[in-house]
């Protein structure tokens, strides 16, 4: 079992009290992406990997992990989810290709705000759980939230994401792969759709469309760290 501690120093130059951990419970090598970017330089995690990240005291992005990555003869980085499309390792904080699934924090130490996102779909189970700490609110000790159920039994044909084998990689958030008001709240207030329904049947602590705020994104204070794990356990 790989375990690898990586500090981050970012804009204060000073190491930050927040600590990241991602664990890789996949049975293949993922490679970790972000934007703005957290310091990817050596952003492949192979499978049962553990890696403890010290995070900057003030970041405010997303996360996600690419899936199926390789480089091809003329030297050229690419993958079949989440690719980046600068054709190097390092994503350095560009949009990825969809459909990913999205962990969207608010680091404003001590308080870190943090969500799983739905809303451009999926190439990955995962869970986001803090280790102690209390609600801003006052409400209860901070949750866990995660979605570890493939979409692939709901996701409509028409948004499978597959690879060049044709096998499934992803499902497409309805948003992103039919590009209609109706599914991107536009116009007609933020009500979710048939097909964010379904996501929400299988993921009910991951927001599924753009205007879901069930559960609310949480505000957690004083946790010792925040795990991150990527096809955690049932």
């Amino acid at each position: 079992y790989n375990v690898t501690f990586t500090s981050l120093f970012f804009f204060s130059g000073v190491q930050s009290d927040v600590t990241f951990t991602f664990e890789n419970l996949c049975s293949d090598t993922l490679w970790r992406a972000s934007n703005p970017s957290i310091g990817d330089l050596e952003p492949d995690l192979p499978r049962d990997t553990y890696e403890i990240f010290n995070m900057d005291d003030h970041y405010s992005g997303s996360i996600w992990v690419r899936t199926g990555c390789s480089t091809n003869a003329s030297n050229y980085f690419s993958c079949e989810t989440g690719d980046c499309g600068n054709g190097i390792m390092e994503c350095a904080g560009l949009n990825p290709s969809f459909p990913i699934t999205q962990l969207n924090f608010v680091v404003n130490n001590p308080i870190v705000s943090y969500e799983v996102s739905l809303k451009h779909g999926q190439n990955m189970l995962v869970r986001i759980k803090p280790n102690g700490g209390t609600l801003v609110d006052g409400s209860g000790p901070c949750p866990m939230v995660d979605c570890n159920k493939e979409l692939s039994s709901v996701c409509p044909l028409d948004l499978i994401a597959g690879n060049k084998n044709d096998q499934y990689v992803g499902c497409n958030s309805p948003c992103d792969g039919y590009k209609d008001p109706k599914y991107c709240c536009n116009g007609n207030g933020c009500q979710p759709d048939e097909i964010s329904v379904k996501y929400k049947g299988l993921c009910p602590f991951a927001h599924t469309y753009p205007g879901d705020n069930q559960p609310p994104i949480y505000q957690c204070k004083g946790a010792d760290s925040y795990d991150i794990t990527f096809c955690p356990a049932l």
